[in-house]
């Protein structure tokens, strides 16, 4: 499953800070769908994503009922993104 959404880059101050951008809700219910298929455990769903010319393995973290795609240094720096800023993400689910 592919998926195409924008969204804003958020900061996590817990103690080990992160930026995340949280996915849609409609985009989220579609992918709790196939939790059951792609899941590791603890609601973690394998993703592909892309941004920009940056593209990384990684895994959506469950959150308030949506997921949120954690945002290495490396892909920030890449692509030149910092925090409120919207960016467009592609994510391959799976």
């Amino acid at each position: 499953m592919t998926i195409d959404f924008s969204g804003e880059i958020w900061f996590w101050k817990g103690p080990a800070p992160f930026y995340f951008v949280t996915v849609p809700e409609n985009e989220s219910r579609e992918i709790k769908e196939l939790e059951r298929m792609v899941s590791y455990g603890w609601g973690m769903i394998p993703v592909t994503a892309t941004i920009g010319k940056t593209e990384w393995k990684t895994a959506l973290w469950p959150k308030d009922g949506r997921y949120v795609l954690p945002l290495k240094v490396v892909v920030r720096r890449a692509e030149k993104l910092d925090q409120d800023a919207t960016t467009t993400v592609r994510l391959e689910v799976g």
